[in-house]
């Protein structure tokens, strides 16, 4: 069993430059004792490290002392450079973001087949072998969409995969944002 990453915990996330000089709370401390504890059962620490770590957390005055603590037992930073986003949910993004690609071809494919079959039996029953085949306008038509899709395979997903991030970047600021209690103004 691993050691799960804590920073969502936190009531600030510590590994950023500007929460690091943020007094630490209890509860703060109380995250990374209880890692060390994960990390200890598993027999990742032995019981001086365990002791040693978990004395500096209860003693820890600022959240910038606490990854320190943590640093060989969990990922510091795991996503790209300046983000939140660790490697499962870029992972994550990008499998979302080409689902969302497949999809729209697979909405456009479906579109393409109930217009042609439609229009093709309208044709056939109504005007015969024999007359104009106007179906081949509204099956080219609704068809070009489908090759949009196709060709524009990568820009789609470039786009959904950016649209994902900011979606995701917006849930973790206001996850880590701190609430106000009811009834405390701070505009004073």
């Amino acid at each position: 069993m691993t050691t799960p990453v804590p920073w969502h915990d936190f009531s600030s996330d510590p590994r950023r430059p500007e929460s690091a000089t943020l007094r630490a709370a209890d509860k703060d401390r109380a995250v990374v004792v209880a890692a060390l504890g994960d990390a200890y059962a598993d027999g990742r620490l032995t019981k001086e490290e365990y002791d040693e770590r978990a004395t500096a957390a209860t003693t820890a005055k600022t959240l910038g002392d606490l990854p320190p603590l943590l640093a060989d037992l969990v990922p510091m930073a795991p996503g790209a450079p300046g983000t939140a986003l660790d490697r499962t949910t870029v992972e994550s993004l990008d499998a979302q973001a080409l689902r969302h690609w497949e999809k729209q071809r697979a909405e456009a494919l479906n579109g393409l087949l109930f217009i042609a079959v439609v229009t093709w039996v309208i044709w056939l029953v109504t005007s015969g072998v024999g007359s104009f085949p106007w179906p081949v306008f509204p099956t080219l038509f609704v068809g070009m969409r489908l090759v949009q899709v196709q060709v524009q395979k990568r820009e789609i997903i470039r786009s959904q995969r950016e649209k994902l991030e900011a979606k995701e970047r917006k849930r973790l600021d206001k996850r880590d944002r701190p609430s106000l209690p009811p009834g405390d103004d701070s505009d004073d």
